[in-house]
C-alpha cells in the first residue's frame, strides 16, 4: 500500500516536470534571431569574454556578424559590433529598445514604477525626464 503512494506520487513529478518543460521551452515558429554562440545552460556565453571584452566582442563579431544575439546567464543580449549597426538601433528603432525591464525592485522602491529611473518607456517617462 505504500509503496503504491509513492509510485503515484513520483509519476505525478514526471508529469508535472515534463508539462513544465513543454510549456517554457516553447518559441514561436516565425522568430528569427541572429546568429551567436551556442549558450552553456547556466553561465550562457560569459566564458567567451575574456579580460579584455571589448576584443572578445571583436573576435565574435568576425565569426558571427555585425549584430549576434549572447545569453549572459540567462539574459539575452543583442550585441552591435558596428557604427552602423548601433546607428540603426540608437536612432532610428530607439522606441523599440527604449523600455527597462520592469524588476521587483522598481515595483517597491518606486511606488509601482513612478520614478524616472524605474519607469517604462512612455508618456510619463517622457515627462518626467
Amino acid at each position: 500500500m505504500e509503496n503504491s503512494w509513492v509510485f503515484l506520487a513520483l509519476a505525478g513529478l514526471v508529469v508535472l516536470a515534463f508539462l513544465c518543460k513543454i510549456t517554457t521551452s516553447r518559441r514561436p515558429v516565425n522568430r528569427k534571431l541572429p546568429p551567436g554562440p551556442k549558450p552553456w545552460p547556466i553561465i550562457g556565453n560569459l566564458n567567451l569574454l575574456g579580460p579584455i571584452p571589448h576584443q572578445s566582442f571583436d573576435l565574435l563579431s568576425k565569426k558571427y556578424g555585425e549584430v549576434m544575439l549572447l545569453k549572459f546567464g540567462s539574459r539575452p543580449v543583442l550585441v552591435a559590433s558596428s557604427a552602423e549597426m548601433a546607428k540603426q538601433f540608437l536612432k532610428i528603432h530607439d522606441a523599440n529598445f527604449a523600455s527597462r525591464p520592469l524588476l521587483a525592485g522598481g515595483k517597491y522602491t518606486s511606488y509601482n514604477y513612478c520614478d524616472m529611473t524605474w519607469a517604462p518607456y512612455g508618456p510619463y517617462s517622457r515627462q518626467a525626464r
